[in-house]
């Protein structure tokens, strides 16, 4: 049973009707009934109790229903791959990513991607670093970018870049000038950190447990640029990529006086052992990846390439 086998099947398992399933699949009522009544023949059970018109699936059906359903999902599958093989200019990437990448990284990427596979579209979705890691584990999406490395298993790798983290302070903090900070130093100041959850704050946790340090946490914030803006007004420091977090960070509004530009904070790079941040592509593992994705992974590498300057 294949194809067409399948879908009369399914159809009539979940409409319970032969009259119904014979109208949505287009075919006659009595047509219908002797394909069932074959398929009964070849297995020696009934896989329908009949009351009158209606019928239900019993026992037998139900176990040949839910394996008709996956075999038509992988067949669907099968389908969606061959067509993505025989055209790989076509079809969608589904991305997921964190906040502080929509400023400047998946905006070049996708931008420097597009210009030779102009025919892909992408699917964008924005959030904590868990929610890319189980996106792309549960197939909601085909890819994401995040950091610090997931730890969760059946997880794909591929790292892209690695940024050097900085404390950032307010313009007239006591440290500004210093060539080079701990964290340990700001232990009495208050602190301005991502929310749970998040890539920068996973690392940050790591970095003040190095430095045997309880950070006093005045604010959180599910954004780097949110981070960096609290930071400037005065209201506490905070840990930062030392990579400009893009255009969002300085806003600029059309026709503004130069006062009302918010400045960004200042950076002073920290000393502290392992004060960087890896960011690369995820995928699973388990899921094989559609034409489309593959040709944008493999973008992705030798962009990486291209950035640490290997031929």
């Amino acid at each position: 049973m294949l194809g067409a086998d399948l879908e009369w099947f399914t159809t009539l398992a979940e409409l319970e009707r032969v009259g119904a399933a014979a109208e949505r699949l287009h075919i006659a009522q009595p047509t219908l009934s002797r394909m069932l009544g074959r398929l009964e023949r070849k297995f020696g059970v009934e896989l329908f109790d009949r009351r009158g018109k209606r019928i239900t699936l019993n026992e037998f059906g139900r176990i040949y229903y839910e394996h008709a359903r996956r075999a038509q999902s992988e067949l669907d599958a099968a389908s969606q791959s061959i067509a993505d093989l025989n055209s790989p200019a076509n079809g969608v990437v589904r991305l997921s990513f964190l906040h502080s990448f929509g400023g400047w990284l998946v905006p070049q990427l996708v931008g420097e991607f597009r210009r030779g596979s102009a025919r892909i579209s992408f699917a964008l979705r924005q959030g904590p670093s868990e929610m890319v890691a189980t996106d792309v584990l549960d197939g909601t999406s085909d890819l994401g970018i995040v950091s610090p490395r997931p730890t969760m298993p059946g997880i794909g790798w591929r790292g892209l870049l690695r940024q050097r983290l900085a404390l950032a302070v307010p313009a007239d903090h006591r440290l500004v000038g210093r060539r080079q900070v701990r964290l340990a130093e700001i232990a009495d100041e208050d602190f301005i950190a991502m929310h749970p959850g998040y890539g920068m704050r996973r690392i940050v946790e790591d970095l003040s447990a190095a430095a045997d340090l309880r950070l006093r946490i005045a604010f959180e914030s599910s954004d780097l640029v949110t981070v960096a803006g609290l930071v400037a007004a005065g209201l506490g420091v905070g840990v930062l990529p030392e990579e400009d977090l893009g255009p969002a960070s300085a806003p600029r509004v059309v026709g503004a006086k130069p006062e009302q530009r918010l400045p960004g904070p200042v950076l002073i790079p920290l000393a502290d052992a392992g004060a960087t941040r890896d960011v690369g592509l995820v995928w699973s593992a388990a899921i094989a990846p559609s034409g489309a994705t593959r040709r944008f992974r493999d973008f992705t590498e030798d962009w990486a390439q291209r950035r640490r300057g290997i031929p």
